[in-house]
């Protein structure tokens, strides 16, 4: 079996995973590409399950137009680069509203998903988006510590490098003040000129 048939047959089982009750499935899950980019999410909202795509509604249009920047638009982008996430199924909502994060058994309980993923495309490259993202691969306290920095880390047993970005989140203001504004444009000019990234630009038009 190849890597591409073993990300397929993984995709399959992901699709009826049942591993955490409070979560609202299906999981949402990428193009199944065999990218030495890999984009660590959080976590799909209500849209994204419906859509059946990560980052399919506002967030996902500021994250979109952030790699535009950097050489590439989003259906390139979906077809170019693996997106995965921390968890793939819908949280649920707050009872004071907002998305659910996560509790620590259901981020354990779809951690071999990507730990899978990790060994099956050996990714070059990293891109954690948000917090609860970047927190598992690098230590954080406050955003500013890490945003605007290129790491390079071995996760699970893999050499890779990481850059972390701020969630593109509409509720969230960081990355649209400073110090969030200039670090932001520091992390994705580090993801523009790493050579991984640069690899992916000239496919636009093959």
């Amino acid at each position: 079996m190849n890597q591409q048939e073993v990300l397929y047959k993984h995709q399959q089982a992901l699709a009826v995973c049942e591993r955490c009750p409070k979560m609202q499935g299906p999981a949402v899950m990428g193009t199944p590409v065999l990218s030495k980019v890999l984009l660590i999410g959080q976590a799909p909202g209500p849209k994204e399950v419906v859509l059946k795509k990560p980052f399919a509604w506002t967030a996902g249009k500021t994250m979109f137009k952030w790699f535009h920047s950097i050489g590439l638009e989003e259906f390139s982008f979906r077809e170019l680069v693996h997106m995965a996430a921390v968890c793939r199924c819908f949280p649920g909502k707050n009872v004071k509203g907002g998305d659910r994060v996560p509790d620590s058994t259901e981020i354990k309980n779809c951690s071999s998903w990507l730990k899978a993923e990790l060994e099956c495309i050996l990714p070059e490259l990293v891109i954690p988006v948000g917090k609860l993202a970047i927190s598992q691969l690098v230590e954080v306290n406050r955003l500013q510590e890490v945003v605007g920095h290129q790491y390079h880390l071995d996760v699970d047993g893999l050499r890779t490098d990481v850059i972390p970005l701020p969630h593109p989140s509409g509720a969230s203001t960081w990355h649209r003040t400073e110090p969030g504004i200039s670090l932001l444009k520091i992390a994705l000019s580090l993801i523009q000129s790493h050579r991984t990234w640069q690899a992916l630009i000239p496919q636009r038009s093959k």
